[in-house]
């Protein structure tokens, strides 16, 4: 078992997409706190970096069987983590629609 699987991963890639950001933009980084010592079997724990490159933003989620750092990334994005200032999800949408509009009203 994996800190983060394959599935994560693809969902990962899904949540940017819809959000209009690239993967290649993002790394991931996890590191495993699991307590190799406890007579337990506990599921696996550790810590997840997501970084943007571009930007430098970088937001860290704990993982483990209780929480879903997916849903966590997915309401940091909502309130624009990983966007810049000038660039919030429905900003950038509308400015570049009015941006297009822009340039279509010069060519003519």
């Amino acid at each position: 078992m994996e800190l983060i699987e394959a599935e994560d991963v693809t969902e990962f890639q899904r949540i940017l997409r819809s959000n209009r950001l690239i993967r290649a933009d993002f790394s991931l980084s996890a590191t495993d706190t699991t307590d190799p010592k406890t007579d337990e079997v506990p599921g696996l724990q550790g810590e997840l970096t997501v970084r943007r490159k571009s930007t430098g933003q970088i937001k860290q989620y704990l993982i483990s069987d209780s929480t879903s750092w997916l849903d966590l990334f997915r309401k940091d994005l909502m309130r624009g983590a990983f966007f810049s200032d000038d660039c919030l999800p429905n900003r950038c949408i509308a400015n570049a629609g009015r941006l297009a509009a822009r340039g279509q009203r010069r060519e003519k």
